[in-house]
């Protein structure tokens, strides 16, 4: 009996240590700028799509983000966004297009620990022309600044991630880049790593003076499988705004993503 009761306890500690260990991940995700190494594979489906909204697009976002430490007090927190785009019907001249769309490369300077409880980043951010097909991307080449700045309390994440983009090179003929992104996020955290996630990525363009707010509210789990882990997050996004061309009603989010924690 004393070893079946010593064998339970031992089982009990590693279930908490592990439930404690996903819930700190899940914390870490929800921070843009934390110390943690992971790879979403973020895939968005959106319809009635285009000028006509007789269109549908399907958009899959690789988004590794590297930590790199440059000192005892400072990170350098790399954030890439490479597009793989599918859409059919959006144009009437192009039924159908695949490809790679523009990447997004921001890079955060950040304090490695919060200061009086904010935790904040700065840099700037580069819009780089890798669109495979001219309907994908910009054809641009554009730079400008961006930062987050969030505060962690108890399960709850506020904050917000916001940048702005000009452009200054590319196809002439091509409209310029001029766009603002704010991307306001609140999340809560649970004991068991589950988190729930209400945020707006609002892009305002200030060539159309138009707005592209499409907001999500999505549910995500941290888990593992052997030495890896995983967290999945899956919601809706309801456009409440958006441009002559762009996505109407509802939208689809399912995020795959791969994390790399220190010493896993």
């Amino acid at each position: 009996m004393p070893r079946l009761i010593a064998a339970l306890l031992f089982f009990l500690c590693s279930t908490l240590s592990v439930a404690q260990s996903s819930e700190d991940l899940a914390k870490k995700l929800a921070n843009p700028v934390s110390s943690l190494i992971s790879v979403p594979f973020q895939n968005n489906f959106d319809r009635d799509v285009g000028p006509f909204n007789q269109g549908r697009r399907y958009t899959l976002n690789i988004q590794p983000v590297i930590p790199i430490t440059l000192n005892e007090k400072w990170n350098l927190i790399s954030r890439t966004i490479v597009p793989v785009i599918n859409q059919e019907d959006v144009l009437p001249q192009t039924p159908e297009k695949t490809g790679l769309g523009d990447t997004t490369q921001s890079l955060f300077f950040s304090p490695q620990e919060p200061v009086n409880g904010i935790t904040w980043g700065v840099g700037p951010a580069f819009l780089i022309p890798t669109a495979t097909e001219p309907e994908l991307g910009t054809e641009k080449w554009g730079a400008g600044p961006t930062g987050v700045v969030l505060k962690q309390t108890g399960g709850w994440t506020i904050g917000a991630l916001v940048n702005h983009i000009w452009s200054f090179g590319g196809d002439s003929k091509r409209d310029d880049v001029n766009s603002t992104f704010i991307q306001p996020f609140f999340s809560y955290t649970t004991p068991s790593a589950w988190t729930y996630t209400l945020q707006t990525e609002s892009t305002y363009d200030w060539e159309t003076e138009q707005w592209n707010v499409p907001v999500g509210f999505f549910v995500a789990k941290v888990f593992k499988v052997g030495k890896q882990t995983y967290q999945i997050q899956a919601g809706p996004r309801y456009y409440a705004d958006s441009p002559d061309a762009g996505a109407d009603n509802m939208g689809f989010r399912f995020n795959f993503i791969l994390l790399f924690p220190k010493g896993n």
